[in-house]
């Protein structure tokens, strides 16, 4: 099923964890949860690890569960487009992945998809 959107108080959830972290990256995961087509949570691994220029999660500390459909991390450059690094992250661990760039705003971040390709999320109230 296509994700279509992420509900506003996950999006919020989101800003303030970026805002909190800065100038070190948030890293979480990300998950839907009655309606199967919009992201309505997070999810914080146990033995993640928040840097000023990267943040990395142990996979093995995931659950297996089927609503993870990707991820969602900060960059505090203020550069809302993916790195190399991020590429590869976005082929591995899920199909919908969102960077929120400084100032953690509204309009300052971008979802994609796990290829790198910008997509439309609409942001679901």
């Amino acid at each position: 099923m296509r994700i279509r959107g992420i509900e506003r108080k996950c999006l919020d959830a989101i800003k303030e964890a970026a805002k909190d972290l800065h100038p070190n990256e948030f890293l979480a995961m990300l998950s839907t949860g009655r309606r199967k087509d919009v992201i309505s949570e997070l999810i914080l691994l146990p033995q993640m690890t928040y840097g000023k220029r990267h943040a990395t999660f142990n996979i093995y500390m995931a659950p297996f569960d089927r609503s993870i459909v990707g991820t969602v991390h900060s960059h505090p450059s203020g550069n809302p487009r993916p790195s190399e690094g991020d590429l590869t992250t976005f082929q591995k661990h899920g199909r919908v992945h969102i960077i929120i760039a400084y100032p953690y705003e509204d309009d300052t971040w971008r979802a994609y998809d796990y290829t790198g390709k910008e997509i439309k999320l609409e942001i679901v109230y």
